[in-house]
Formats: C-alpha cells, sequence, structure tokens
C-alpha cells in the first residue's frame, strides 16, 4: 500500500492531512478525539498575547450557502482567535504533544504587530515542544480591525518584519499564514520567504458577507439586528485556493518554498489535486465540522488507493506534477481544436444543453430531427466551450473530441494544424513575437 508519510519543514506525521487552525483545534478534547480518528496533524485554535482573554460574541457565529440538496457549500465565520486563558492552552498542547509524540502539533500565533509581543509569547509556545508555529497572518475580520490578523498579512513589508522576528527568537519551524484578501498573494508570499519562513499556508478565509435577513434587512449571521462581513471557506473556496497555491509553487521568487494546501478540502481528491499544483501537505477544517473527524478516514483510504492505482509509492511521487502545467492565457495552443459530442444512448432530451448554447452561447445544438425532440451538436458553429458539458445533468453524455491534425474544422474551414501555435505569435496580435521559419 502507498505511504503516505509526510514529512513538512520537518515536521512529521503519519498523513499529510491537518486540522487546521479553527475551532475544531480549540482544546484538547477535540485534538485527542481528531487524533484517535487518525488525523496526522494539527493547528493549534489561534493563541493571542497573555491578559484578558479575547471576547467572542455570544450569538450566531456562522453563516451559510447551501447547494439545492442543501450540502453545504460555503461557510461564513465571524468568531475570533481563542476565547480561552493562554497559559491553559499552553499547558493543554504541551500534555497533548507528549501523549502524541507521532503527531503534528503546530500553534497558530495571532499577538500585536510590536516585537516585543511576539517575543514574549514565543518562549512560552516553544516550551510546550510544539512542532513548529503558524503566524497568523489571514484572519479578515475582528482582529483585524485591531491591527492583526489579515491587517498584517496584507502589507509585505510587515510580514517580512514579523517573520524575521519569530526566526530570530524562536527555533521552531515558522509557518506564514497567508490572506487571500490581496490583489497578488505573491507578494506577501515572497515577504515572507525574504522573512525567513520555513513555510507559507494559504489560504485563509475571504471577506464576505453570505446573506441578507429579508425580514429586519442585516446581514447574517445577525447579532441583535446587526451583521458584519466574516470569512468564508469551505467547498465553494477551494478554486480560489488553486489558483493561489499554483501562483506562489510557479513564481520564480518562491519556487520551491514548502506550502501547506487550504481551502475547500472535503475529500481525498481535493487533496490530491492541492498537493498535485505543489502543496506539501493540506490543512482542513470545514469538512470536520459539517461531517466529524471520521471524515479523514475517507480520506486516507481514497488517497492511498488512487496512488496505489496510479502507481505512486510516496507522496512526493506526484506532489508539484501537475505545477508544470499551469501557465499563461498567452501560451495557450490556438491549434487545439475539440467539439462537443452528445452520445444520444445518455441522452435523456432534457434540453439543458440546447438552451445554454441557444441562449447564451453559439447556436451549436440542435432540438428537434424529423419533427421529434433530438438535441445533436453542429461542428460548423461549435466552437468547443464545453459550455454543454458542465450544464449536462448526466455524466459522461456529453463529452468532447479533439480534431486530429489534417482533420478540417468545420467551422473556420481550415485544416487542423499538428504545430503548436500560441498568442504570441498570432498575426492578430498586435504585440506578437517574429517566428522564424523552420529550415
Amino acid at each position: 500500500m502507498a505511504d503516505i508519510r509526510n514529512n513538512f519543514v520537518g515536521i512529521k506525521s503519519p498523513n499529510p492531512f491537518w486540522l487546521a487552525s479553527a475551532p475544531p483545534t480549540d482544546k484538547a478534547y477535540n485534538v485527542e478525539r481528531a487524533f484517535k480518528a487518525g488525523w496526522g496533524g494539527v493547528v493549534w485554535k489561534t493563541l493571542g498575547e497573555e491578559g484578558p482573554p479575547v471576547v467572542n460574541v455570544n450569538g450566531p457565529r456562522y453563516g451559510a450557502i447551501w447547494g439545492a440538496d442543501r450540502r453545504l457549500l460555503g461557510f461564513n465565520n465571524i468568531e475570533l482567535i481563542t476565547d480561552r486563558d493562554l497559559q491553559k492552552n499552553l499547558q493543554e498542547i504541551k500534555q497533548v504533544k507528549q501523549n502524541w509524540p507521532d503527531r503534528a502539533v503546530v500553534v497558530s500565533i495571532m499577538v500585536p504587530c510590536e516585537e516585543d509581543a511576539w517575543k514574549a509569547i514565543l518562549p512560552l509556545v516553544e516550551e510546550t515542544e510544539a512542532d513548529g508555529i503558524e503566524l497568523n497572518f489571514g484572519c479578515p475580520h475582528g482582529m483585524s480591525e485591531r491591527g492583526m490578523g489579515a491587517a498584517v498579512g496584507q502589507v509585505p513589508e510587515y510580514v517580512e518584519m514579523v517573520v524575521r522576528w519569530c526566526k530570530q527568537y524562536s527555533r521552531m519551524p515558522v509557518i506564514t499564514k497567508l490572506t487571500p484578501n490581496v490583489t497578488d498573494v505573491r507578494r506577501p508570499a515572497r515577504a515572507a520567504k525574504n522573512g525567513g519562513t520555513d513555510a507559507v499556508s494559504l489560504i485563509n478565509t475571504i471577506n464576505s458577507i453570505t446573506g441578507v435577513d429579508l425580514d429586519n434587512f442585516a446581514p447574517m449571521p445577525t447579532i441583535d439586528g446587526k451583521g458584519t462581513h466574516g470569512g468564508y471557506c469551505g467547498p465553494a473556496a477551494k478554486p480560489i485556493a488553486l489558483h493561489m497555491v499554483a501562483d506562489i509553487a510557479r513564481d520564480p521568487e518562491t519556487y520551491g518554498l514548502p506550502i501547506s494546501g487550504i481551502g475547500g478540502i472535503t475529500t481525498w481528491r481535493d487533496a490530491a489535486e492541492f498537493m498535485a499544483l505543489g502543496a506539501g501537505n493540506v490543512q482542513v477544517c470545514t469538512a470536520a465540522m459539517v461531517y466529524g473527524f471520521k471524515i479523514v478516514e475517507e480520506m486516507i483510504s481514497g488517497l492511498q488507493n488512487w496512488m496505489d492505482e496510479k502507481g505512486h509509492a510516496t507522496l512526493e511521487d506526484f506532489t508539484g506534477r501537475a505545477t508544470r502545467n499551469v501557465t499563461d492565457w498567452q501560451f495557450l495552443n490556438l491549434n487545439y481544436i475539440t467539439k462537443a459530442h452528445i452520445d444520444q444512448d445518455k441522452c435523456i432530451s432534457c434540453g439543458r444543453c440546447h438552451i445554454a448554447c441557444e441562449d447564451t452561447s453559439h447556436q451549436a445544438i440542435t432540438k428537434e430531427k424529423d419533427g421529434k425532440r433530438h438535441f445533436e451538436v453542429m461542428d460548423d458553429e461549435c466552437v468547443g466551450c464545453n459550455l454543454c458539458v458542465n450544464v449536462c445533468p448526466v455524466e459522461d453524455c456529453i463529452t468532447m473530441i479533439e480534431l486530429e491534425p489534417g482533420m478540417l474544422d468545420e467551422r473556420t474551414k481550415k485544416v487542423v494544424e499538428p504545430s503548436y501555435a500560441n498568442w504570441t505569435t498570432h498575426p492578430n496580435n498586435p504585440m506578437r513575437k517574429s517566428v522564424e521559419p523552420a529550415e
């Protein structure tokens, strides 16, 4: 069976599945149960500086987006960092690490952006013998209003400065957690690397309001008639997270920087996709909150079965394999031509493909043949956009067929070329590069 043991910046765990810093990792009780269920590691819910504990709201903390079957697609969270006493947290972290020496225990930290504050808390965390620290530069609500969390993560100079303090005053590996609430996530990632971080983790939650109560006209969740923006997470955040992970993995300035992938990971496949794009492991929160800790059993078995099927002996065999295939639009092959094809044996004649194509796309699907309801692709109109594939309710009923070199594209009346061509050399591009004729 595939070996899924994980070594992330020297932090070892029996598998790559960690619980992210969030309510599921708020106390020893939760973490012990998570480890019994099989999780490879946890990032303890974010600790603040010594003093009066953080005050959380005493009402609803979550908004939600559901699919048609009420499957949860996204959470909006307005909870802050831990509201438990710092010393109590530290005691529990130390005990949990002693009880579970083979599991990864990383401690998330958020204190004011002042050197003395970081200098004070780092030795306290180090005494717990935790495996590493994660710098919470991502929290977009509440704490950011106090100059912490995303307020730091959005300023690359602050990111680099705090990372340098942590590397100076601690022996522990430093993982810098990045906010997605920026124009270009590569900038804070580069700053973290310049500061000496051992790794980055991303994404943290996205600024959001998930809905409005139309009876009292307040954002949800609603606290005494008022609402606020929160942090969005869950399956709906996955595409954004994958994009940002890939951006960092392929950026020349951060290439090779270890990445812990976070954002909507619900299944083993989600985890494999993050790792294929360059993540060294993954962190999970929403899935555990919705389905419970035992969901990790399916993640572990699913990942191992897929690896066995594909011949991947270790995680390293496929980590980063997809990164090389992420490119800019201008380099996509313009001589790659596809057409949609409808399998008439599978078609249920619902007409969704026709409606989508007729009303919003390229009018390339018929709806009638010999006076009967019939849906078929017209190759002389089809641009290969695959909208029909995505709206069809029957899996594999509509597929995209590649036209081989030498075949005629009936839409353009041109023969498909075997050569590669992209926008940088296209004659319609006013900035095109000249291409020397092949000898």
